[in-house]
């Protein structure tokens, strides 16, 4: 299985896990010019900007590891432009950021769901 596919499987899963704790999926894949954020999904009055990290092991750490600062800063801006784009910063939306860690064990996976992480 390539990179990608093991990319876009670990964002079907992230939707999945995410539509099942009830939050609205409003954006796959969004690109801004500060990078892409992979799900943008709200429930309730809060919007979460979630990027997801999908490994087949461990060998080169966890996955959530690998949302370092500098990926933080870049979600960072690119929601504050999804705001800015959608006019969302006027309807008065609490805003995550999150990290959906998928570890890919044959045909089962390990989620970690790490909410507000900046």
């Amino acid at each position: 299985m390539s990179k990608l596919s093991v990319g876009k499987l670990g964002e079907d899963i992230a939707v999945k896990f995410l539509q099942k704790r009830r939050m609205k999926i409003l954006q796959r894949n969004y690109r801004t010019p500060f990078g892409e954020i992979d799900i943008i999904a709200r429930k309730g009055s809060v919007l979460h900007f979630v990027e997801v990290k999908t490994r087949r092991s461990e060998k080169f750490g966890k996955p959530f590891e690998a949302v370092d600062k500098r990926k933080l800063t870049h979600i960072k801006k690119s929601a504050e432009y999804y705001l800015q784009k959608e006019g969302a910063e006027n309807k008065n939306f609490d805003v995550e950021i999150d990290v959906i860690s998928i570890l890919m064990k044959g045909e089962k996976e390990k989620i970690e769901f790490i909410e507000n992480v900046f």
